[in-house]
C-alpha cells in the first residue's frame, strides 16, 4: 500500500476525502446527508473526533479533522464509514426510492470481489488523507472545502450550503459544531 495518503499520527490534523463507490450521488437527498451528520456528531461526542471543517457533497465528503484520545483518525473514519454504509443501505432498502435497485446492485457488485465485504460496498477504500502543514496549505484546503458546493452548482455562496462548515465560519446556524481555524 502506498504511503501517499496514509495517516501516520493520530494527533495531527488531516484533510480527508472519502467517496461513494463509482461516484454514485446517493447523498444528493438531504436525508442521506443527515446520516453522515449524525455519525460525525457521534464521533465528536464519543470518539474524540475534532472537526475544523467539513462539506458533504452528493457523492463524497471532505473534512479537516484531528483526534484527541486513544483512537486514530484512521480508526474513527473506518468506523464512521462502516456505520454510515450500513445506515445508507438500510435507508435505501426501507424507503425504496427511484433508482434504489440499481444503486444497491452497484454496491453489491463493488463488494463481490472482496472477501472482507459481506454484501454491500458503499465507500471507496481510503480517505485521501493529507497531513496539514503551514497556514497557506491549511487555508487552501479550507477554501477548497467551502467552495466545493459553489463549484458544483449547489449554491451561489459557500455559507448558503447547510451541509458545510462554511456556515460556522460565516457565523450562521450550523448542523455541526466545529473548531474554527484562525490563521490571520
Amino acid at each position: 500500500m502506498s504511503d501517499k495518503y496514509k495517516i501516520f499520527k493520530g494527533d495531527e490534523a488531516y484533510f480527508v476525502t472519502f467517496t461513494i463507490i463509482d461516484w454514485i450521488k446517493v447523498l444528493e437527498d438531504d436525508n442521506y446527508k443527515m446520516i453522515i451528520i449524525d455519525s460525525i456528531k457521534y464521533c465528536q461526542l464519543n470518539k474524540g473526533l475534532q472537526i475544523f471543517a467539513y462539506c458533504i457533497m452528493p457523492n463524497h465528503v471532505h473534512m479537516i479533522v484531528q483526534t484527541v484520545g486513544d483512537e486514530s483518525v484512521s480508526d474513527i473514519l473506518r468506523d464512521m464509514k462502516t456505520h454510515t454504509a450500513k445506515a445508507i443501505v438500510k435507508k435505501l432498502e426501507e424507503e425504496n426510492p427511484e433508482g434504489c435497485e440499481e444503486i444497491l446492485a452497484r454496491f453489491i457488485a463493488a463488494g463481490k470481489p472482496l472477501k472482507r465485504i459481506k454484501k454491500y460496498k458503499v465507500w471507496q477504500d481510503g480517505n485521501q488523507a493529507k497531513l496539514l502543514y503551514g497556514n497557506r496549505f491549511i487555508i487552501e484546503k479550507l477554501n477548497y472545502i467551502h467552495n466545493n458546493p459553489v463549484e458544483y452548482g449547489l449554491c451561489k455562496v459557500p455559507w448558503e450550503y447547510k451541509f458545510s462548515s462554511a456556515t460556522n465560519y460565516a457565523d450562521k446556524p450550523s448542523l455541526i459544531n466545529v473548531i474554527l481555524l484562525s490563521m490571520w
